[in-house]
Formats: C-alpha cells, sequence, structure tokens
C-alpha cells in the first residue's frame, strides 16, 4: 500500500474482516464499520389472494417487531380451496407486511420486510 495510491483497504474472509487505511505516510488498521443489516425481502412464491391470518381464526399469523424462526408460516395464500404457507427463509425480526389482506399478490410481489439475525 505504501508505493501506491490506494487509500483503504478491506479484506474479508470467513474468519472477519481486515481493514487498513493511510494515516499521513503511516498505513494503520481501522475498526471495523458495524454495517446496519439489510432488510430481507420476502417475496410472494406463487399468485394468489394473501391472508395475514388462517380464514378459521382472526388473529395474524405475524406483527411488525415479532420475531420468527426459519420456516415458521408468517402469511397464507389462497389460491382457489388452497392454502400456500408464505415461510421465513430465515431467523429475523418483521420489520414490515407490504401486501395488503385479503388482495391478490402477483409470483414475486414483496410481501414482507425482514431483519435478519
Amino acid at each position: 500500500m505504501a508505493n501506491t495510491d490506494i487509500g483503504l483497504l478491506e479484506l474479508r474472509t470467513p474468519n472477519g474482516t481486515l481493514r487498513l487505511g493511510r494515516q499521513g505516510d503511516e498505513i494503520i488498521e481501522l475498526p471495523a464499520e458495524e454495517a446496519e443489516p439489510e432488510l430481507l425481502s420476502i417475496r410472494a412464491p406463487s399468485l394468489g389472494v394473501f391472508l395475514q391470518s388462517h380464514p378459521l381464526t382472526a388473529v395474524p399469523l405475524v406483527r411488525i417487531g415479532q420475531r420468527v424462526e426459519a420456516g415458521q408460516t408468517i402469511g397464507l395464500l389462497k389460491i382457489g380451496p388452497l392454502l400456500l404457507p408464505v415461510t421465513a427463509p430465515q431467523p429475523g425480526i418483521v420489520d414490515g407486511i407490504l401486501a395488503a389482506d385479503g388482495l391478490a399478490v402477483g409470483y414475486g410481489a414483496q410481501m414482507f420486510d425482514l431483519h435478519p439475525l
């Protein structure tokens, strides 16, 4: 780095991140940036009518701010008489419910935002 114009070097490995930067003529190790995890968008696996709760209950499957586990059913898609579960792909906290209850959604429509854990 000393003989180049590089001002910042970041090396990422499965074991961690090393950040080096210039301070005058010296090369120093910089603290790792604490990046806020990106929201995970959960999309409709099929077309159908979005349901926040099972038709036989009035309690929503999830609420904003609720922690969910991988594989947990967080919504339903009604396709004719069938109910297709929409599941969380990984553990996280529900940040937003983007689909309106009882309205049709298309394949790939954004339905939930999830903060990964």
